[in-house]
C-alpha cells in the first residue's frame, strides 16, 4: 500500500515537473516573440523617421538592383567600349587618307590645300593625345592610410578617409578624388588628374566632326545622289571602286555628324559644369542645397567658384597669358592645381571670395 503511494506521489511530482517546464518553455517562446515584434517596429521606426528620406530615395532604392547590372555591365564591358571609339575614329581617318585627302590634292586651290593639311592634322593630334591621356591617367585616389587631412569623412564602403569634393565609384569600387563621373568609353573614372583631358578630348572629337561635316557636305550630297541611281533600271556603270567611294563618303558624313550632335551636347553640359566650377555630382548636390537654404531665407554660394573667367584658367591649368598657347591649343601633360586632397587658393588667383557656406 504505502509503496502504490510513493509511486503515485513520484508520477504526480514528475507531471507537475513536466507542466512547469512546458510553462516556462511558453513563456519564454512569448517573450522572444514580443521581443521580435519590438526590435522589428523599432527598426521600421527609424528607417521611416529620416528628414533625408524623400522619394528620391524610395526610388533609388527600388531600382538598386538596376545599378547593380548597369556597374558590372560597364565594368565589363570598358574594354569593348575604348575599341570601339578607336575603331571608329581609325575607320574615319583611313577613308580621309583614302578617298578624301586624292580629291582635295587634284582640285583645292595650294591655300585651301595648306589649310586643310593643317588644321586637319591638328586636330587628329589633339583628340588623339587627349583621349590617350584620359584613359592612362589615374583619376587620383585618396590615402587608405589616416593622415592629417582636417575636414574629412569617412566612406561608407570604403571605410576610409574621404576627403572634400572625393565620392566612391561603384564600378572601380573605390574613392575617386575630385571625381566627375565614370565614363564607359574611357573605361576609366573622370576625376581630379584627368579630368582636363577628358574634356579637350570632347570638344576635339566635336571640333573634328563638325570639319569633317561641314567639309564633306558637297561630296555626301554627290555620293548620296550616286547611290540612289544604284536601283534604277537599267542601272549606271559604276566600278566596284566608285561604289565603295561614295558608300564611304556617306558613312563618314552620317558617323561624323551624329556624333558632333552627341558629343558635341555633352561638352556644352561639361562647359557649363566647368564655367560655375562644379562637378556632374556636384551639380545635383549644390542644387538641393541651394533649394534648401533658399526656403530658410539664405543664400548658397559654391566654396569652389571663383568666377567663370578664374574657373576656366583653374581648370586648363592657364598661370599665364603664353600658356593658352602652350597648355591649351597644343599638347600638355601638365598636372592640375592641387593634389586633390585639399582645395587652396591657386597660383593664378590673386584673391578669393569669403564663401558663405562649405560644401
Amino acid at each position: 500500500m504505502r509503496s502504490r503511494q510513493r509511486m503515485f506521489a513520484a508520477v504526480m511530482r514528475l507531471l507537475l515537473k513536466c507542466l512547469r517546464l512546458g510553462r516556462r518553455r511558453r513563456f519564454k517562446l512569448v517573450r522572444q516573440a514580443g521581443q521580435l515584434w519590438h526590435y522589428g517596429h523599432l527598426c521600421l521606426r527609424s528607417l521611416l523617421y529620416n528628414s533625408f528620406t524623400n522619394g528620391d530615395v524610395v526610388l533609388d532604392s527600388l531600382f538598386e538592383p538596376i545599378y547593380w547590372l548597369v556597374d558590372h555591365v560597364t565594368r565589363w564591358f570598358g574594354v569593348v567600349f575604348v575599341a570601339l571609339v578607336i575603331g571608329l575614329t581609325s575607320s574615319i581617318v583611313a577613308i580621309v587618307y583614302i578617298c578624301l585627302l586624292p580629291l582635295i590634292l587634284q582640285t583645292y586651290t595650294p591655300a585651301w590645300i595648306c589649310w586643310h593639311l593643317a588644321y586637319g592634322h591638328w586636330n587628329l593630334i589633339m583628340i588623339v593625345f587627349h583621349y590617350y591621356k584620359a584613359i592612362t591617367t589615374s583619376p587620383g585616389y585618396p590615402p587608405q592610410a589616416k593622415n592629417d587631412l582636417t575636414g574629412v569623412s569617412i566612406c561608407r564602403k570604403c571605410i576610409a578617409p574621404k576627403p572634400a569634393r572625393t565620392h566612391h565609384c561603384s564600378i572601380c569600387n573605390r574613392c575617386v578624388l575630385k571625381m566627375d563621373h565614370h565614363c564607359p568609353w574611357l573605361n576609366n573614372c573622370v576625376g581630379h588628374y584627368n579630368h582636363r583631358y577628358f574634356f579637350s578630348f570632347c570638344l576635339f572629337m566635336t571640333m573634328g566632326c563638325i570639319y569633317c561635316s561641314i567639309s564633306g557636305w558637297d561630296m555626301f550630297r554627290d555620293a548620296y545622289a550616286a547611290i540612289e541611281t544604284y536601283y534604277q533600271t537599267p542601272p549606271p556603270t559604276f566600278s566596284f571602286r566608285q561604289r565603295a567611294f561614295h558608300k564611304s563618303v556617306v558613312y563618314l558624313w552620317v558617323l561624323c555628324s551624329s556624333v558632333a550632335l552627341a558629343l558635341g551636347a555633352l561638352t556644352v553640359w561639361h562647359a557649363a559644369l566647368i564655367t560655375r566650377g562644379e562637378t556632374s555630382i556636384e551639380r545635383h548636390i549644390n542644387k538641393k542645397e541651394r533649394q534648401r537654404l533658399q526656403k530658410k531665407g539664405k543664400v548658397f554660394r559654391n566654396p569652389y567658384s571663383y568666377g567663370s573667367w578664374d574657373n576656366w584658367k583653374v581648370f586648363l591649368g592657364v598661370d599665364v597669358p603664353r600658356h593658352w598657347l602652350t597648355r591649351v591649343l597644343l599638347p600638355s601633360p601638365h598636372l592640375p592645381h592641387g593634389t586633390g586632397l585639399s582645395w587652396e587658393l591657386p597660383p593664378c588667383m590673386t584673391k578669393q571670395r569669403t564663401p558663405l557656406l562649405a560644401i
